[in-house]
């Protein structure tokens, strides 16, 4: 079912649950020519969770509407139940409430349609930025408390920005720098990320 642009590796692989067929096939369309791999596509919010469960995806993107299981009951199977994936929600609307359920979901963030590819594909880039940082330091302090996740995530955020504005790297490249230069050097990414803000380490 995994469907990918050309022989490179994918950007990521992509759960799409969407029930209008027209739009499941638009999103797919977008998301391989841009060089990720579909890896499930559904348009049953049930079915969702089960294809996440069975291909571990990147990024599972849910419709808000779907028979069997609504996007949100979804996304909290999904982010309750499986390793760390990123959920990005279609939606018509875009009340607070629902922006608010949302959230305490694990929705990384919301898409409200009719969407352009140039609005789908940075937003999902974004998200897999955010969503890749936070895995790392999960992983890099999963024996320590959640102060120290707290702390290195601030952390590394300020050294993102620094990078961001004093070198011209994108997001996703900046947490790139990092994570790189403290796995090559061995070390952890809050004390790379300190050198950063300390102006003692650039790219």
């Amino acid at each position: 079912m995994s469907d990918a642009a050309g022989d490179a590796p994918p950007l990521a692989r992509v759960v799409i649950a969407e029930d209008e067929a027209i739009v499941r096939l638009d999103l797919k369309e977008i998301l391989v020519s841009a060089g990720y791999a579909v890896v499930g596509e559904t348009g049953r919010g049930d079915e969702a969770v089960k294809l996440v469960e069975e291909h571990q995806p990147d990024l599972a993107v849910l419709d808000v509407k779907m028979p069997g299981m609504d996007g949100l009951r979804a996304a909290r199977e999904i982010t309750a139940r499986h390793r760390p994936v990123a959920v990005l929600l279609l939606t018509a609307f875009s009340q607070r409430d629902l922006i608010e359920e949302a959230r305490d979901s694990g929705v990384a963030a919301y898409l409200v349609k009719p969407f352009q590819p140039r609005e789908l594909l940075p937003a999902i880039e974004s998200i897999l930025a955010r969503a890749r940082q936070e895995w790392a330091i999960e992983a890099e302090h999963s024996n320590d408390g959640a102060e120290d996740k707290i702390a290195t995530r601030r952390l590394v955020d300020e050294a993102k920005a620094i990078l961001m504005d004093r070198d011209e790297l994108p997001e996703s490249e900046a947490f790139s720098f990092i994570q790189r230069t403290a796995m090559q050097t061995r070390a952890k990414m809050r004390d790379v990320a300190q050198q950063v803000v300390d102006g003692t380490l650039t790219p």
